[in-house]
């Protein structure tokens, strides 16, 4: 992970005088040059892109993709109202959702299209709208991630249907006249060539058992690394593969089929930064830890609290160039001891030290890799701590794409 080359105090400093601290900064031509790199994923057939919104929904970044030629993976309909209102029509959309009931059916009319996530989903399609063609989630039995909680595969997953449940999906599909054009999965974070590999040929023998399939969907999940030493998934690599399967598909059985992805992550991850204010150091003695306390938190980026998840920081002083250096853990401004941007990778209760020239209160503090689950994912509003705006960086300069909360906004929809 890179900070941009025209990041300095200075540079940063301006726009905290215009913005406040602490706020979101987004990198226009990073996220360009990764939706040109997911469009170039190898396929045998055909491609559709589709970005996975729940990473990061800010309408100026949907329309940025849209203009790129992505579509779109919703995983609520709120999601689905949302892309809607940025001007982007439905046909790019589709939704794959845990929560589907009887009075979401009505989001099909706007013509979008849909996975059913359960045998309850097909039901509820089938009775409400017979006869229309569907998309089907599987979960393929294995999964990959960091943890539990980013893996979305496999026997500890509630994510798609079990994979031996085929005939129970033919036979529902059947008593209601639901065409299944499109197969679908998702395994989680995952960057190794043979396991997506294995996963996709998984789907197509699922695809052996339905006649009408002619996309299959393998999701997103594709890996980032946001600190050295993580991996960032090839995209070429995993992807070539997985077009030989679908050319040897081919050859047996005649079906040149559709390949959908559906990345979020690799995206937008590395094109946002979290900019912060050192506002405190304090210490627990000579035996203890010295803290970095920042005006930022789980109230903005949650990830390290509720994963142990890793990010590349970076203290940037208006004082002359600090050689020497000093070991800090870092924290947030919640009344919360959870509140830990610096844990041991994958153990958000354990403290971890991290190396930064001496900082200074008054220091901005730049968290990089909080571009995807982030804004979108955090403990907002706790203390009752306003949302930060999200800012662009784009060629003529900064411009806001979603501004600060206020304290009447926290509190409108209270009664007194």
């Amino acid at each position: 992970m890179t900070f941009p080359e025209q990041f300095s105090f200075s540079f940063l400093d301006k726009l905290r005088a215009t913005y406040g601290s602490p706020f979101y900064l987004y990198d226009q031509s990073r996220l360009e040059e990764a939706a040109q790199a997911t469009l170039a994923f190898p396929n045998a057939f055909g491609l559709t892109v589709r970005y996975a919104v729940k990473a990061n929904p800010n309408r100026a970044i949907l329309q940025l993709f849209h203009k790129a030629g992505i579509h779109f993976d919703a995983s609520s309909v709120f999601e689905v109202e949302r892309i809607l209102q940025a001007g982007i029509p439905a046909s790019s959309i589709s939704l794959s959702s845990q929560e589907f009931t009887a009075e979401d059916v009505r989001i099909l009319e706007t013509g979008i299209t849909i996975n059913a996530c359960s045998l309850n989903q097909i039901q509820l399609l089938g009775e409400f709208r017979p006869g229309s063609e569907i998309g089907v989630r599987f979960n393929p039995g294995k999964g990959s991630g960091g943890n539990n909680k980013t893996n979305t595969g496999g026997p500890e997953s509630s994510f798609g249907i079990w994979h031996e449940y085929a005939d129970a999906v033919k036979a529902l599909a059947g008593r209601y006249g639901l065409k299944i054009v499109k197969l679908h999965s998702h395994i989680g974070s995952g960057s190794d060539p043979e396991l997506w590999k294995e996963i996709s040929n998984s789907n197509l023998d699922l695809v052996h058992q339905f006649a009408d399939v002619h996309t299959v969907d393998l999701g997103g999940g594709f890996k980032v690394g946001r600190v050295e030493g993580e991996i960032t998934t090839d995209l070429q690599a995993i992807g070539a593969p997985m077009a030989d399967t679908f050319r040897t598909f081919a050859e047996q059985t005649s079906r040149k089929l559709h390949l959908e992805i559906e990345p979020g992550t690799w995206l937008v991850a590395n094109a946002g930064f979290l900019v912060s204010t050192v506002q405190d150091l304090v210490d627990t003695g000579a035996r203890g830890y010295t803290f970095i306390k920042l005006d930022t938190g789980m109230t903005d980026i949650l990830r390290p609290s509720l994963y142990g998840a890793q990010h590349a920081m970076m203290v940037y002083s208006s004082a002359p160039t600090r050689l020497s250096k000093k070991d800090y853990v870092v924290v947030g401004h919640c009344c919360e001891s959870g509140d830990l941007l610096t844990p041991a990778p994958g153990q958000p209760d354990v403290l971890s030290v991290r190396s930064f020239p001496d900082a200074s209160i008054g220091d901005i503090f730049v968290i990089a890799g909080a571009g995807a689950y982030c804004s979108a994912l955090c403990g907002m509003n706790y203390n009752s701590f306003p949302a930060v705006p999200e800012i662009m960086l784009e060629a003529a300069g900064t411009r806001v794409i979603r501004k600060r909360q206020t304290l009447d906004q926290v509190l409108e929809n209270e009664y007194f």
